[in-house]
């Protein structure tokens, strides 16, 4: 791909600061994370009357929530037949039931703002005849679910591809993310409720009241929602019941043709979304589990480009981490069962702006005595004997992944073998240490033990960074944390030192 593309998501290019916390502060909801669901929430609990801080450790949408395809859609690739099929047709009818109410919140709060909304059908599309009966079965799922959903050939997609067939659901939305998040906590911020930014929590304590702690003050609340995408507590055992996955996206400039018309996702795998921003086409896909990198997601995605539209260039390309509960299903409700002062949202699987949403609406309902008719199929201590292999799996992985990654060798027999733009594990003493080359030769090395929960991370070379293939955690070349669950850096290397690399022990998230 081109040099010249910028490494930075299309929303988030003009994205400002606003002030930190800087003294305690006393509110009677502290929201914690300011992407989709905790923008949204704290937004929804001033309209109701509280007075609510929300806390963000960098910047408005800086995450998941600006580093998406700017989808607001009930119809999802194929979520309504693999719900049905890990639950039960009940189940996907409250889902969607939920996702319409999401999506219509977000089309009344973004009517009034700056935020480049647009009405666009929305397909679930087969691309390929293998794909056909994948299409079909979601329609049918969705249909049953109560979304009015109609069968076509991708008519209104807007594609230079033959579509064999697609299931479509109207009136939809795109917008730009960022400028909608940011509308939103400008509403949030005065008469008594506040949005600090830059602000990175570094515990919460669950009493009568809340405390949440940040490096230069403390927020102490009534209740408390923690909105961080991943869980940033260890308590009970989210990381046990979530996976992280991660997905890429490229945004193209057309020499001639034009872009989709609708919102499009294939119901195979590997899966193609498509989307538009004015001139640009946007086309996502290439997801793996975080940690587990394979080839060159970004080239791939230029490549199915060029070969269906005429690209003149590339001008973004960005990747998001997304989170998938155990059984399918989201996670709203109160963090541990029997106490109602700590709440929490998770789980969205690549559709946060519509599942962020009505999250939201959940959790405003909960702590203000209205409860959503949906909200408890989203309980995050429901359990599911269904979906009980798949989490026994996963946690099987993990365990392979936590020991067996530490009885392999280096990927490097020494940092001298570590090439330029990339990096690799070396065995350093009884451990390994993680060694990453700049461009213009440097090294630069951390403890390649994750500081959440201690597995080995691995190197991403299409982000230049250390994933964590247990929990999703990642972290720059120079151990400073991306995204949760650690809240500790990953420690510094001395390349001429010894002893195990991978030391001290973890601390918890």
């Amino acid at each position: 791909m081109d040099t010249t593309t910028a490494q930075e998501s299309l929303w988030l290019l003009d994205a400002r600061r606003q002030h930190p916390l800087a003294a305690d502060t006393a509110v009677d909801v502290a929201v914690v994370g300011a992407g989709v669901v905790g923008v949204t929430t704290a937004l929804l609990l001033k309209q109701a009357g509280l007075r609510v801080a929300l806390v963000e450790a960098d910047r408005v949408g800086s995450g998941a929530s600006g580093n998406n395809t700017a989808k607001v859609t009930a119809l999802q690739a194929t979520v309504y037949s693999e719900i049905r099929k890990a639950h039960d047709a009940d189940a996907a009818a409250d889902y969607a039931a939920a996702s319409l109410a999401g999506v219509a919140r977000v089309a009344a709060l973004a009517g009034g703002v700056d935020c480049d909304l647009r009405r666009m059908p929305a397909y679930t599309y087969a691309q390929t005849r293998d794909e056909v009966a994948a299409v079909d079965q979601e329609a049918d799922a969705a249909s049953d679910a109560g979304l009015p959903v109609a069968r076509d050939r991708g008519e209104l997609l807007g594609v230079p591809f033959e579509v064999y067939h697609a299931v479509r659901l109207d009136d939809q939305l795109a917008l730009h993310p960022v400028k909608y998040l940011r509308a939103l906590a400008q509403q949030v911020d005065g008469d008594g409720s506040h949005v600090f930014e830059g602000s990175r929590v570094t515990g919460i304590e669950s009493g009568d009241p809340c405390q949440v702690h940040t490096g230069s003050g403390t927020v102490v609340a009534d209740r408390v929602v923690v909105a961080t995408h991943f869980p940033l507590l260890d308590r009970a055992a989210y990381f046990a019941r979530l996976e992280t996955t991660r997905a890429y996206c490229v945004a193209a400039r057309l020499r001639s043709g034009a872009p989709p018309t609708g919102l499009g996702i294939s119901a195979g795998s590997p899966s193609w979304s498509l989307a538009t921003h004015g001139d640009l086409l946007i086309v996502s896909g290439q997801s793996h589990s975080t940690g587990s990198p394979e080839g060159e997601p970004y080239r791939v995605l230029a490549d199915f480009a060029r070969e269906h539209w005429d690209v003149a260039a590339f001008t973004h390309r960005w990747s998001a981490q997304d989170v998938v509960a155990f059984d399918k299903l989201p996670m709203v409700g109160t963090y541990a069962p029997g106490s109602d002062r700590l709440h929490v949202a998770t789980g969205f699987r690549k559709w946060g702006l519509s599942g962020g949403t009505f999250a939201a609406l959940a959790l405003t309902g909960a702590l203000t005595g209205s409860p959503q008719p949906w909200a408890d199929r989203f309980s995050p201590h429901r359990l599911s004997l269904r979906s009980a292999p798949t989490l026994l799996r996963k946690n099987a992985e993990v365990v392979v992944d936590l020991v067996g990654d530490r009885l392999k060798p280096g990927e490097a027999a020494s940092p001298d073998d570590v090439p330029r733009g990339s990096g690799r594990l070396v065995r350093q003493g009884l451990g390994k240490v993680g060694v990453f080359r700049d461009d213009d030769g440097a090294l630069h090395a951390v403890s390649a033990r994750c500081t959440h929960l201690g597995c080995l991370v691995r190197f991403n070379d299409a982000e230049r960074s250390w994933d964590c293939p247990c929990h999703g955690s990642r972290f720059g070349v120079d151990g400073e944390v991306l995204e949760g669950p650690a809240s500790t850096p990953l420690p510094t290397r001395d390349l001429g030192g010894s002893g195990s690399a991978d030391s001290p022990a973890p601390s918890g998230g």
